[in-house]
């Protein structure tokens, strides 16, 4: 095995490894096994079918009336075991990968939303492209796969012992013929072919991935784009996209369907032939009957495509391999240690984040994730119970960013964040999200598991001034595309009753009303401070000071304020 092949089985063992020494190991084996039971009861069969047909060819020739309807009973009878035998080999095949696929894809998605490593790929990751089809398709791909590579090998090796016998019976030159021609034909495909069109398929994964992110990117902003009437601009960058897949793919077809295919067509039709020019003289001579020739072909046949497994299947070999690697790549990113991932630099210093019972920062200097702009520096501040903390500045001076630096999000910089719980607090960014699913959890998120009735529902969505909301849409229990059907200033006040429902010690806000007008936003922040919910709030409008204790101005040169709103008189002058 040479270097490329070491390292693609290292790989492939990587992740393979995963399931097969996890707690689900024992029904593995086990379906394994029974596997390989069948695979061998199939085989055997097999060579018997293979006798049979040489024999039906013989007793024709030898024009034996009686040979004749034995030879076809028996085959009948082979045939009535052998086929529902194949179908069942097929079946717990699939049920095998199934359950691989199912046990990997839960394993990766674990991974995947452990450590917020999803927003860390969305956002400061320049190594991974598409972990979506990472996890939808190459892993099913890799279970797939995997499951019939090594069972093609291990039916492949039965197959060659099995039919040597045969082979070798009619004439041991046969079996020293094929074995030098398989070899030399791997040889020749692996050396000329196989590094390219590895590459060249791992790169098609890529841009035809990138032309769906394209696609999927263009659905879910299709009114922003309308406004703008930006219709000719995407269409035109769509195409771009697609000029790359159409590139990459015309280079694979003619690899693969005219180098490949050019050298496999000819390589594979030789063994028909070499079998009878082989056997022929000894049935010219009488030493065999004529049914000899095709018992030699099919065996030759059997085992010559045992043999060439490789040059068979290279095509789909080879977007294995580019499969595996991109599988490789994505565990060995999420294995990276958090700080790594949440900074994508190694050696920067990093903002300690201490878990404790209460809201506070220290001596905090926020920067970008790739650290080349200071967003605020040396800032220190304490909430107490109760209190509201009001962010206010102009734009892009770093509010929702010290937000995220709260959250955990981003962590460039030096200084602490002392913070309680993650549970313990609720996040409400500017663009709601909405989920897929019922009204009801719609209202419960991100804690579905909670015991609300209808009627705690409807009180609350009386206080965000939704009350219609249930009515209007058919019940708590029907699900639609939120995100669709609700305007932005409803699915604010929706936002703003999982608060109410969920009664988190600390909420943040980010400009969470600002769709809203000031009857409703005075509404929703009157209800909040009745809760004992300590709560922090981004917002430009005068409007949101008399809701909250402290203020605290930031400005562009990377200087803050603390103001107390009761002892300040203009809350908007400048620092």
């Amino acid at each position: 095995m040479n270097q490329l092949g070491l390292k693609v089985f290292k790989r492939f063992w990587d992740i393979a490894k995963l399931y097969w020494f996890s707690e689900e190991k024992k029904r593995g084996l086990s379906i394994l096994a029974l596997l390989f039971g069948l695979l061998i009861a199939y085989t055997q069969l097999s060579v018997i079918l293979t006798k049979t047909q040489g024999e039906v060819i013989s007793s024709l020739s030898a024009k034996d009336v009686e040979r004749f309807w034995t030879t076809v009973k028996t085959f009948l009878g082979v045939l009535i075991i052998y086929v529902p035998l194949f179908a069942g080999y097929n079946y717990v095949q699939d049920w095998l990968g199934v359950h691989w696929r199912r046990w990997l894809s839960y394993h990766f998605l674990d991974r995947y939303f452990g450590n917020r490593f999803f927003y860390k790929l969305g956002n400061f990751n320049t190594e991974i492209d598409n972990p979506d089809q990472r996890i939808s398709e190459d892993i099913k791909s890799f279970t797939e796969e995997s499951l019939r590579v090594f069972l093609v090998i291990v039916n492949s090796i039965f197959q060659i012992f099995a039919f040597s016998v045969v082979l070798w019976n009619i004439s041991s030159n046969l079996v020293i013929l094929l074995i030098i021609y398989a070899i030399a034909g791997t040889l020749i495909t692996t050396g000329v072919f196989g590094k390219k069109l590895v590459k060249i398929n791992f790169d098609q994964l890529k841009k035809e991935a990138n032309f769906r992110f394209g696609l999927v990117r263009i659905r879910e902003n299709s009114e922003s784009i309308a406004f703008y009437q930006g219709e000719t601009q995407e269409s035109n960058k769509l195409k771009q996209i697609f000029e790359d897949v159409f590139r990459n793919f015309n280079l694979l077809i003619i690899w693969r369907e005219l180098y490949l295919k050019l050298f496999t067509n000819a390589y594979e039709f030789l063994p028909y032939l070499i079998p009878v020019v082989v056997v022929a003289p000894s049935v010219f001579s009488g030493e065999f009957e004529v049914g000899k020739v095709t018992e030699a072909q099919i065996a030759f046949s059997r085992v010559f495509y045992s043999l060439n497994i490789i040059v068979d299947r290279f095509q789909s070999l080879t977007a294995f391999v580019a499969g595996i690697d991109r599988l490789h790549a994505f565990e060995n990113y999420l294995e990276k240690p958090k700080s790594k991932i949440a900074s994508g630099y190694t050696e920067r210093p990093t903002i300690d984040n201490i878990q404790d019972g209460r809201l506070a920062i220290e001596h905090l200097t926020l920067q970008t994730p790739n650290y080349q702009r200071t967003l605020v520096k040396n800032l220190s501040i304490e909430l107490q119970s109760g209190e509201g903390l009001l962010i206010m500045g102009a734009s892009g001076c770093g509010k929702s960013s010290l937000l995220r630096a709260i959250a955990g999000l981003w962590n460039s910089g030096t200084g602490a964040v002392i913070r309680p719980p993650l549970e313990d607090m609720l996040f409400l960014p500017q663009k709601p999200y909405m989920i897929l699913g019922t009204l009801r959890s719609q209202l419960t998120y991100p804690h579905d598991s909670l015991d609300i009735s209808d009627r705690e529902l409807e009180a609350v969505l009386q206080e965000v001034n939704l009350l219609d909301l249930a009515e209007r849409f058919g019940g708590f229990d029907v699900e639609k595309d939120w995100g669709d059907v609700l305007s932005l200033g409803e699915q604010q006040r929706l936002a703003f009753a999982r608060i109410l429902i969920n009664k988190p010690k600390y909420a943040i806000l980010d400009e969470a009303t600002s769709a809203l007008d000031i009857n409703n936003e005075e509404g929703l922040y009157t209800h909040l401070q009745k809760t004992e919910t300590t709560f922090v709030s981004v917002g430009h409008r005068p409007t949101l000071v008399k809701y909250h204790q402290k203020i605290l101005n930031l400005s562009e040169n990377e200087g803050w304020k603390l103001q107390d709103t009761q002892n300040t008189q203009n809350t908007f002058d400048t620092f």
